[in-house]
């Protein structure tokens, strides 16, 4: 039903793990089999990644011809394809650059050093959340320093500056042919609210609108659909309220909670059955919900597996917290014969990473950390990535500023300060103060003047390229003649090696970019013929949307996953570790001055829970460090809200007998978080019997309690390192640490 209702507003419901890029994959692929052009439907989603899996499956159900032409991506970067299209209407060249979080962050340290501001008061994160979060809520720079009370907000939070930096920094932005993030929306929707025409025609152009995690909407992306939708109202949009967790993004819960509000036709469509998780875990995440006064109702369920119960560990420490759940995952390891990447290990902050770390490495286990320097945020990529885009964007000058003297070519700080001088006179940018020094009176010596010169000459021979060459050759010529590569294979330490080998990842990337065949070309969407040219602005505009979430080290193949619950939202492992389970940790002390903040924290626990398919193991800690602290804790109030017979509380964790009697309580059974900080902490491996161990040997007959009857055919180690090497009629030879596996000895 929720795939064929194609007319009029819809609203589907999709719980943790019930499938909702099916619907919507099929819903798409349902719209094109009745003969919906391609052309006029948007699909719109939060990840590259996503959209990828979803034109991918469309692909097999109806073929590459139609789906290809489905508008299907990000919001960012459909938004900025429409931009490149319609840019002269707001005074943008259709090549303007799209900086990322570090090219603004590096503009604005820029700004407040320019303009004697102190940087410890108006840090460049604080500034630069203030600009988003009014781009988010479509106040301009001058709708800002006209706002009274916005002013007011300012000057009792004694930064009284904030909008007057908004102002330098739109301006600088501008004047570089450059939006941020933000600008993607705030320039679509004021295009869209400022040219009734063009908003006629998209609303014409697309008849079917699609919505992928819409509970993650901010205000602007909600303003923008009301616009976009209008006309026909047939508007999809799928998500789950439960798993709202991005209010610090700007994120608003009120789109979802509200749609029918908005769409009093709107039909509704829950879907509840979740395919991923066992019946404890879906039980417990119910548990939890349920709490929540702001939700839309519904009951998840599965036809899983009952599985076993989620496992509490309690720790002295953070470091015993670190050392239980890296030994844990070994014994699992172990006993089940089963990879590293089965496993990952939430936490709420980043900090709480360091002793999980320090704890896996101990074992060997390998692990890694998302959220971490992605590929493209390397510094070389970013130098060679500069260089790209100052040959599309002559005005991009937080790439001029990057390479203007990378590598090194005689034009020094001092000089580059004083053409940033004279530019900010002029009104003009960087570039045309480079290319006219005389005009704009640019006064450096003759040597610095013939070094400028050469600069500029080299940048517009590679500018001649960029539209009549593919990506990769262009790429491989700017790598070469700028002395990037030369500079990198001068550098034969370990890590100069590894950089060079991160530029050819990006020529092979960029190769293989070039290769893939026609692009579509921003004006001519709706026109058959199309470039088979993939060029290298075409290339970059790809790159500017990538994050992390789309992006994946070559080196990552069987680790164990270390991220925040934040990065985890969307991915599922079969055995998930949560860590921190502690009152003003998780939920964190920011949480507990409002419902809805506190509302939010529950909802990333749900989401949390359910990124578990088989085990589930919750820890938390007596005792943590914060702030070269050691602070007494308390558990946190998410684990008295699970329900008790989903909670298994391990014979070595209590303190007295009658703890097994409470693991065995009905449901209507809470013990509180006093009992539970009784518990005594759990030794996760197993006990060592020395003796069982040294009568293994090659030959003996044993049992496994998974792998059933096997062999012993070797042994290796000794005491508590020893291994053997068993045969096992059901799965083959298994490699056994004696210390974890509980053989039997049957002979």
């Amino acid at each position: 039903m929720a795939v064929e209702a194609v007319e009029g507003p819809v609203m589907v419901i999709a719980g943790a793990g019930s499938g909702k890029t099916r619907v919507l994959t099929y819903r798409v692929a349902h719209l094109l089999n009745m003969g919906i052009d391609p052309f006029n439907i948007l699909a719109l989603t939060f990840t590259n990644k996503a959209a990828r899996e979803m034109k991918d499956r469309i692909i097999k159900l109806v073929g590459n011809a139609d789906a290809k032409n489905v508008w299907m991506g990000t919001f960012h970067s459909v938004f900025a394809r429409i931009l490149r299209i319609e840019a002269g209407r707001i005074g943008y060249p259709s090549n303007f650059s799209i900086y990322d979080s570090d090219d603004s962050k590096r503009l604005m340290k820029a700004i407040l050093k320019e303009n004697n501001v102190n940087d410890k008061v108006y840090t460049p994160n604080l500034v630069l959340n203030r600009i988003s979060s009014a781009k988010t809520n479509l106040i301009t720079a001058d709708e800002y320093l006209a706002n009274d009370q916005l002013k007011l907000q300012d000057d009792m939070s004694a930064k009284p500056m904030l909008g007057q930096l908004y102002k330098i920094y739109d301006t600088r932005c501008k004047r570089a042919s450059a939006m941020d993030f933000d600008d993607l929306l705030l320039n679509t929707y004021l295009m869209l609210k400022r040219f009734p025409d063009l908003l006629l025609k998209y609303q014409h152009k697309f008849s079917f609108v699609l919505v992928d995690e819409y509970q993650d909407t901010n205000h602007a992306q909600y303003m923008i659909l009301k616009m976009l939708s209008a006309n026909d109202e047939n508007l999809c949009v799928v998500g789950d309220d439960a798993q709202s967790i991005y209010a610090f993004r700007g994120a608003n819960i009120q789109n979802i909670l509200n749609f029918k509000r908005d769409y009093p036709d709107a039909r509704e469509f829950k879907l509840e059955q979740n395919y991923r998780s066992t019946k404890s875990i879906v039980k417990a995440a119910n548990s939890i919900i349920v709490n929540n006064k702001d939700q839309i109702f519904k009951e998840i369920w599965t036809d899983n597996d009952q599985g076993d119960r989620i496992t509490l560990i309690k720790a002295n420490s953070d470091g015993e917290e670190g050392s239980l759940v890296a030994n844990s995952i070994f014994e699992n390891k172990m006993n089940l014969q089963i990879n590293n990447d089965a496993f990952a290990i939430l936490y709420r902050t980043n900090a709480q990473s360091r002793s999980i770390e320090e704890a896996l490495r101990r074992l060997n286990i390998p692990y890694r950390i998302y959220g971490g320097l992605s590929f493209y945020n390397r510094k070389e990529i970013k130098d060679l990535l500069a260089y790209f885009r100052i040959c599309v964007n002559h005005k991009d000058e937080e790439a001029l500023r990057r390479i203007i003297n990378y590598p090194t070519r005689g034009i020094g700080k001092t000089t580059q300060e004083n053409i940033v001088v004279v530019a900010d006179k002029a009104g003009v940018s960087q570039w045309e103060v480079l290319e006219n020094p005389h005009r704009f009176a640019l006064n450096v010596n003759s040597g610095t003047l013939n070094r400028i010169n050469a600069f500029v000459t080299m940048i517009k021979s590679f500018a001649v390229h960029v539209k009549q060459k593919n990506a990769y050759e262009v790429a491989r010529l700017i790598a070469t003649s700028s002395g990037i590569i030369k500079e990198l294979r001068e550098d034969s330490t370990p890590e100069g090696i590894s950089r060079l080998e991160n530029i050819e990842e990006l020529l092979n990337a960029i190769k293989e970019y070039s290769e893939q065949g026609t692009e579509l070309v921003p004006g001519q969407e709706d026109k058959e013929e199309q470039t088979s040219l993939r060029t290298l602005d075409l290339f970059l505009q790809e790159v500017a949307l990538i994050t992390d979430a789309d992006t994946k080290d070559k080196d990552d193949a069987d680790k164990v996953s270390l991220m925040t619950i934040h990065a985890a939202k969307g991915l599922e492992f079969p055995y998930v570790y949560l860590v921190g389970l502690e009152e003003n940790l998780f939920p964190s002390i920011q949480s507990l001055n409002s419902r809805a903040d506190l509302e939010e924290e529950r909802r990333l626990f749900y989401v949390a829970i359910t990124r578990a398919e088989k085990r589930l193991y919750i820890s938390y800690a007596e005792n943590r460090y914060r702030w070269g602290n050691l602070t007494i804790c308390e558990p946190s109030r998410f684990i008295e809200e699970i329900d008790q017979a989903c909670l298994e509380y391990p014979q070595r964790m209590r303190s007295q007998p009658i703890a097994s009697e409470k693991a065995v309580q009905p449901k209507s059974f809470k013990p509180s978080v006093k009992n539970l900080t009784k518990m005594n902490s759990q030794n996760i491996g197993g006990a060592y019997d020395k003796d069982i161990a040294d009568k293994i040997q090659p030959g003996v007959e044993v049992e496994h309690a998974r792998f059933g009857r096997g062999k012993v055919i070797g042994v290796d180690g000794a005491g508590a390192s020893k291994k053997a090497a068993v045969f096992f009629k059901s799965v083959g030879q298994k490699q056994l640490l004696l210390k974890y596996a509980k053989l039997k000895i049957l002979n």
